[in-house]
């Protein structure tokens, strides 16, 4: 469990750490809002676009094997991002990193799944969600102190170090585990490659369009869209709605391609039956959902603290530390707690809690709301994420056969990181609009001219907001500045009421979760070695 852990560590850090160094990298490398978005979205697209694969390969290929590869792929890529001279360079990093976590996180859960049973196992997913869950609001600290010490770059650089030490241990200390009867020998063979460029090509399509919505225009087209020469022909229709048109279509194929090879008894990436398992379908859906709430809030929360207040990494992620003591408080006893309630009422619990401090975010910020303003919902909010992320996982596994175990957990994972990457989406797009409308608005009586407003509201819009502090930092701009802050406190209300909505999905579904047959935890066990 030591190299599991910290595995997961290395990956979920990763995932949230860009959150507080996004300002810095948006100042240092001028990039807009969209290509924020896309270095913190970039990660979770190319996760969820592989794990399903990567965690086939791990059934076959051996989940030992798979993750110290991907722990490889993971630490050179955060090399490459540590060098990385401008935003698109940064962004490839980023994407070769997503390929390596991808290798290790459902290698992780499927070991976990493979070798553990009974108590056992709702205590060892207690610690595995319990690390996902506080790393994931820890990442925020560690970057915000890395930084400010000694620059953006190093909070990449660092992972070179750690990823070499979690490669010895994992040949000392991880046992191989593969699916009953699968050897690495002829696995290529094993291995469904229609569905696995369908299930990327679709996922890439769709949080593509999503991203870029705000930038080509959702329908009607408001800029030139130009790609390795390739110009988009007309000037009426933008190209977002064919891209994600396009998603559709291909996830569509993906299932008639898996629902195919099935009943010709030919290996699938995607084992569609494995949904007919009522919790296995409630919890991927409910955990995508809960996804989108906690990457949108890492999103969002730093830049309406820099924006507005001017503060520094290591203070934003301070800002955030409530929340990972939270999430670590109630994730190391969500295991005890499920073995007396059951891991179907733990996460209910907990999602009530999640919906609360994000409903009460939206109502209660404010332009002169702080670290210390937040704190109290970051600390709910984390206190219903330790409870949530561990046991959601648990019962959305534990009635799948265990030789599936690569593929479920990969599918699971991939729910996780489909809401990450459509939550970054999404609630950068609402925080985006709401900002431009704001400010709009707010500079609508001043003295300034039509066309100062309007590059004023752009600026701010495309900056993320972070141009607030250029504003406040000139003399003689005052109005502006305060429409900036009153302005990005409106969009910050907006993004957190779209966040608790989609929760609040999530809690509906969480309701539809059962106590789990337990039918298949012994055939688990005598698999496990």
């Amino acid at each position: 469990m030591v190299v599991i852990s910290l595995g997961v560590s290395l990956v979920v850090v990763d995932a949230t750490i860009v959150g507080v160094l996004l300002p810095r990298i948006v100042s240092d490398l001028d990039l807009t809002t969209t290509g924020a978005e896309w270095i913190t979205s970039v990660y979770a697209l190319v996760f969820a676009a592989l794990l399903i694969p990567f965690g086939r390969a791990g059934d076959l290929f051996g989940r030992r094997r798979m993750f110290v590869l991907g722990v490889t792929v993971f630490a050179l890529a955060s090399l490459a991002a540590a060098a990385a001279g401008g935003g698109g360079a940064l962004v490839a990093a980023r994407a070769l990193q997503g390929v390596g976590a991808s290798m290790i996180l459902p290698a992780t859960l499927s070991t976990v799944n493979a070798v553990f049973t009974g108590r056992d196992r709702a205590i060892a997913f207690g610690i595995w969600g319990s690390m996902i869950s506080g790393m994931a609001a820890l990442g925020p600290l560690i970057g915000g102190a890395v930084a400010t010490g000694g620059g953006w770059r190093w909070a990449f650089g660092i992972n070179l170090p750690l990823g070499a030490a979690l490669i010895a241990g994992a040949f000392r200390l991880m046992p191989e585990t593969r699916a009953a009867g699968a050897a690495a020998h002829g696995a290529l063979r094993e291995i469904d490659w229609p569905g696995a460029g369908l299930s990327a090509l679709g996922l890439a399509a769709l949080v593509c369009g999503l991203i870029e919505g705000q930038t080509y225009g959702w329908w009607a087209a408001t800029r030139r869209f130009s790609v390795a020469g390739f110009d988009w022909p007309g000037t009426a229709l933008s190209p977002v709605p064919v891209v994600i048109a396009l998603g559709a279509v291909l996830i569509a194929a993906l299932i008639v391609v898996e629902r195919s090879r099935a009943a010709a008894g030919r290996p699938v990436m995607l084992d569609l039956e494995l949904f007919r398992i009522p919790n296995f379908r409630h919890g991927n859906l409910a955990s995508s959902l809960i996804n989108v709430g906690e990457l949108g809030l890492l999103f969002i929360l730093p830049l309406f603290l820099l924006g507005v207040h001017g503060t520094n990494p290591l203070q934003i992620s301070v800002a955030i530390l409530p929340l990972a003591a939270g999430a670590f408080l109630t994730g190391g006893y969500a295991g005890r707690l499920a073995n007396k309630r059951g891991a179907h009422r733990v996460v209910q619990i907990g999602m009530v809690l999640e919906v609360a401090a994000v409903l009460a975010l939206g109502v209660t910020v404010s332009a002169t709301t702080g670290g210390f303003g937040l704190a109290p919902w970051m600390l709910l909010y984390g206190l219903g994420l330790g409870l949530t992320s561990a046991q959601l996982t648990n019962v959305s596994l534990a009635d799948v056969p265990p030789g599936q175990a690569g593929q479920a957990s990969g599918t699971q994972s991939t729910a996780r990181q489909v809401g990450a990457a459509l939550g970054i989406a999404l609630i950068g797009t609402v925080f985006a609009t709401s900002l431009g409308h704001a400010m709009s608005d707010r500079l609508a009586g001043t003295s300034l001219s039509p066309a100062e407003q309007a590059s004023v509201t752009r600026h701010l819009r495309e900056s993320a907001g972070t141009y607030g502090r250029d504003l406040h930092d000139s003399p003689g701009r005052t109005v502006e500045a305060h429409a900036a802050d009153a302005s990005l406190a409106v969009a910050t209300r907006h993004a957190a009421l779209t966040t608790a909505a989609i929760l609040a999905a999530g809690l509906a579904l969480s309701l539809r979760l059962r106590p789990s047959t337990d039918r298949h935890r012994e055939e688990s066990k005598r698999q496990g070695g």
